[in-house]
């Protein structure tokens, strides 16, 4: 498995870290989803502990860029500041939809643990309104990563099969131009 990065594709680093971020990303989303019976349900613990991992390997990622940098950008113009500023998006997503919900839990209360840790409460008491201002924080960031994942998915597809501009392959593992 190669680490090192080019101007044609990513580090193979960095493209395992991006699917395993998606699948952790559907996870996260599935377990929101199909909770059915508030913060105390086995969904929502499995909710809470996929929302940190997501939280601890972005900084992992973050890293993984700063050692291996992004290949050049195949065009300018405004589909690159577009490009930009949904990939700033997500990660500010990523970091922030994290802490936003370990706030909430916090602030309703409840215990906070991660990997067998109990994590120390972010806000300084149980406050029902405080905790409902961030549920809905969290819930308005979901529906925006939603859509800017979206547009992340859609961008990818179109550089792939109307542009052909070899852009998808740069993140898919073992994958040649074209």
């Amino acid at each position: 498995m190669a680490t090192a990065s080019s101007t044609e594709r990513y580090a193979s680093v960095q493209i395992l870290l991006h699917w395993l971020m998606l699948a952790l990303l559907v996870a996260v989303y599935l377990t929101a989803e199909l909770q059915e019976h508030g913060e105390e349900s086995p969904l929502a613990t499995w909710h809470f502990a996929l929302g940190l991992t997501v939280f601890a390997l972005v900084w992992l990622r973050l890293l993984a860029r700063l050692v291996w940098p992004a290949p050049e950008p195949i065009e300018g113009g405004w589909r690159h500041v577009l490009s930009r500023t949904t990939h700033g998006i997500l990660y500010v997503l990523m970091i922030g939809m994290p802490l936003v919900g370990w706030l909430l839990v916090s602030a309703e209360g409840a215990e906070v643990s991660f990997l067998g840790f109990t994590l120390p409460h972010l806000t300084p008491a149980q406050d029902h309104d405080t905790a409902e201002l961030f549920e809905e924080v969290h819930e308005a960031g979901a529906a925006i990563g939603y859509w800017v994942v979206g547009l992340h998915a859609v961008a990818a597809l179109f550089h792939q099969y109307v542009l052909r501009d070899g852009l998808l392959a740069r993140m898919l593992p073992h994958a040649t131009k074209g």
